[in-house]
């Protein structure tokens, strides 16, 4: 008995000392500890080194960090009846780890779920050409959507970004149809307007020479010298009836009208 008395201390103060060391927990800078006292919510400490009281009391870790998510691969229906494959990338983080524990059993897998529906339900509503051309707004309005929803679980959604919009091989082909038959049109409208930019550039400039006699003989000398210029065997020049009335003697004109 004296022996074990003499121990007894000693053996006190080691189960003290494991007790003690068993109790500490160290949270990093991005982390809480959200505190359970007999199974009711106490408190959220950290970070730094706590106690946590073992059988009494249970601590659940939450990392505080942005966290990336990555949306599979969706298989979306536009308004407009595009079958397409669409994923996405998803920004949060928790702000408050009480909310993000007890409001939810498992806040990641319910903000992955909730991401792919919410995906699904906005894209769904639009057609083909705004999937492509209006990624920004749709990646604010996903955002916006999920950041009201998780809310409620202490779960900031900070940015949401599309990633691929995937078509089907036919559909590519039609919308590069599509996109040609628009180069085409245009390329179309363009030479019409070209054309008649220069048939009004012809009107006047027929109307200036027409009025101007001098200005016609200019033309006319111009005409032929761009044709000597040519490396051709026969070369016609043609004659203006003014100019030939030009070269006509002085009376000639009256004595054959009488």
């Amino acid at each position: 008995m004296t022996m074990v008395s003499a121990f007894a201390p000693y053996v006190l103060a080691l189960l003290i000392l494991v007790l003690i060391l068993y109790s500490l927990r160290i949270l990093r800078e991005y982390e809480r500890g959200v505190i359970f006292l007999l199974g009711r919510f106490w408190k959220v400490k950290g970070p730094g080194m706590i106690i946590v009281v073992p059988i009494v009391q249970q601590m659940v870790r939450v990392d505080l960090r942005i966290r990336v998510l990555d949306v599979p691969t969706q298989d979306v229906i536009s308004r407009d009846n595009v079958s397409v494959k669409v994923n996405a990338v998803v920004y949060y983080r928790v702000l408050d780890a009480q909310l993000a524990i007890i409001q939810v059993e498992n806040f990641e897998a319910a903000t992955s779920q909730l991401a792919q529906t919410t995906l699904r339900s906005v894209l769904g509503q639009q057609q083909l050409d705004e999937m492509l051309a209006e990624r920004d707004r749709l990646n604010a309005d996903i955002q916006r959507i999920l950041d009201e929803q998780t809310d409620a679980w202490g779960i900031k959604v900070s940015n949401v970004e599309l990633k691929h919009v995937d078509l089907d091989q036919s559909m590519v082909r039609a919308i590069a149809k599509q996109a040609e038959a628009e180069r085409m049109r245009r390329a179309k409208i363009l030479n019409a307007e070209g054309e008649l930019q220069a048939a009004e550039k012809l009107l006047n400039a027929a109307e200036i020479l027409s009025g101007n006699p001098k200005a016609l003989h200019l033309r006319y000398i111009g005409a032929l010298h761009d044709i000597a210029g040519e490396r051709t065997s026969t070369i016609v020049f043609p004659l203006p009836i003014e100019f030939l009335q030009a070269l006509r003697p002085a009376g000639t004109t009256e004595d054959s009208e009488s």
